[in-house]
């Protein structure tokens, strides 16, 4: 298992266009910090906003004296990603904090010279968000959340809870191009474990239930979810179904698996929106953007969902039980 202190990095050029010198904030200026999410404030992923205002609260800031929040949530609808990026332009925020790839895309498009720090973005390299984690080049840093590289990882966990596991059906947002460098990396990894994949894309809210249908005429084994706000927002959904259906499902956050997933390994999320409060402070006290290099998680997490486990009929081993960070009975 992956030691939950790695630090992996990973390198990548892309050419971005220069943001203008961030001038330090003065003593009893107010800080206008823009927030950015593709999904609703009650499907804030795994308590990412309050993490990252607790981050804030750590390092000095308190809202209405010193700092100001302008938030906009797309409410799960990616086409008004660009408008609500644009509004948070015109505010005049000093920061705009992006969760995920495609809100910081947009943000990226809105504006060159407004500093913009990533929650937990998927791939940044890979999508064009920096040109290389070392070295971001641009108005855009912060923390990546490591999707794809974890990857293999949930695989393996897969075929060791279900060693039966032949094919397994990847359920993923064809929209989203951090989705597809994951896809290509699980069909890579997919192909080392002798395991074969049946495709389930999906583009918006209606596209769930011809793709999850497909997945028993496939004769899928298993269902492996690639997290990204469309999905994330659809979990209940999924894991209904997967249960009702009895396919083991594993996802990359917690909530998955306690929406009734069998499990999940991945990044802890308000670990990466905790940090990303250090990034915007030290962007007000005047560093660059593009000198602040990308980091990755330093917290990984494996839930178990223990009473899925028992409805699908699997016996979880022990050994993996005691890797788990949390076992849901």
């Amino acid at each position: 298992m992956i030691d939950r202190r790695t630090f992996l990095t990973g390198t990548g050029v892309v050419l971005l266009a220069a943001p203008l010198a961030v001038e330090a904030r003065q003593a009893g200026e107010v800080a206008r910090i823009g927030w950015l999410s593709q999904v609703s404030p009650t499907e804030s992923a795994t308590g990412s906003r309050e993490a990252f205002r607790q981050g804030m609260r750590e390092l000095g800031y308190v809202e209405g004296q010193n700092i100001v929040f302008e938030e906009r949530w797309a409410e799960g609808k990616a086409e008004r990603l660009p408008d609500l990026a644009a509004e948070l332009v015109s505010r005049k925020v000093d920061v705009i904090v992006a969760g995920g790839t495609l809100a910081p895309l947009a943000a990226m498009r809105a504006t060159k010279t407004i500093p913009i720090v990533l929650g937990a973005a998927g791939a940044p390299v890979e999508t064009g968000l920096v040109a290389s984690l070392g070295k971001p080049g641009g108005n855009v840093t912060g923390l990546s959340n490591l999707s794809a590289d974890l990857t293999a990882k949930r695989l393996q966990l897969l075929k060791e809870v279900v060693p039966r596991v032949t094919r397994v059906a990847v359920l993923w947002n064809a929209a989203n191009p951090v989705a597809a460098v994951v896809m290509r990396e699980t069909e890579a990894t997919a192909r080392t474990l002798g395991l074969s994949v049946q495709s389930l894309e999906v583009r918006g809210p209606d596209d769930f239930e011809k793709a999850l249908r497909a997945a028993m005429s496939g004769g899928a084994s298993a269902l492996f979810v690639i997290d990204d706000p469309l999905v994330f927002i659809a979990r209940l959904r999924i894991a209904d179904f997967a249960v009702r259906n009895r396919l083991p499902m594993t996802a990359f956050y917690r909530p998955f698996a306690e929406a009734g997933g069998l499990m999940s390994f991945g990044a802890n999320l308000a670990d990466l929106f905790h940090r990303a409060a250090i990034y915007v402070d030290k962007i007000l006290k005047g560093a660059k953007p593009a000198d602040l290099p990308v980091e990755q998680p330093t917290k990984f997490e494996l839930i178990i969902n223990l009473k899925t486990a028992k409805a699908l009929g699997l016996t979880i081993p022990p050994s993996l039980l005691g890797r788990a960070d949390e076992v849901i009975q």
